[in-house]
């Protein structure tokens, strides 16, 4: 079941970010594996403005999360980490989904994010549920901005692709 997150949920998705994180030692990948997740207090801005989302189980304890910005006027998919204990259960893509219909109801027209081009759980696992390769040039300030501050932060050692997919599904 996925639901808005709460203050209850903060350490818990730090501990899934960290878990999710670990993957990327496999890859060669160490500085992302290193990487710290957001505070307490930063995810708590996102619990309390309603971007965050949360997938739990029977327990209502979470087992994976989704953070969403406004970039652009699009919805802007900050951050998506399902615990490795739980992938390639579709918990991913519901919480991308729910994301997505939140993104219509807000009167957007499309769901953004910036990932790594050549990890297998990154951009061709986006391009999988829809999303497609967003070209520089049809990048807004925005999301020019956020690519250029991953880049700031070395996140570009390895190749980051910006994506995005129509917020209404082809065929509604």
């Amino acid at each position: 079941m996925i639901r808005l997150a709460h203050a209850d949920d903060l350490v818990i998705m730090q501990q899934i970010e960290r878990a999710a994180g670990e993957t990327f030692r496999n890859l060669g990948m160490d500085a992302i594996a290193d990487d710290q997740p957001f505070s307490v207090e930063k995810l708590n801005s996102y619990a309390n403005a309603g971007r965050a989302w949360v997938y739990v189980d029977g327990l209502d304890y979470p087992l994976a999360y989704l953070l969403a910005d406004v970039v652009d006027g699009d919805a802007h998919v900050e951050q998506v980490s399902v615990h490795p204990d739980q992938a390639h259960q579709g918990l991913g893509r519901e919480l991308l989904d729910a994301a997505r219909i939140w993104a219509r109801g807000h009167g957007m027209r499309r769901q953004t994010l910036s990932t790594f081009r050549d990890v297998p759980w990154n951009a061709p696992y986006y391009r999988r549920l829809g999303f497609d390769v967003l070209d520089a040039g049809s990048w807004g300030p925005e999301l020019a901005r956020l690519m250029n501050h991953e880049a700031d932060l070395g996140l570009t050692r390895w190749l980051r692709v910006a994506m995005w997919r129509p917020a209404v599904p082809p065929g509604r």
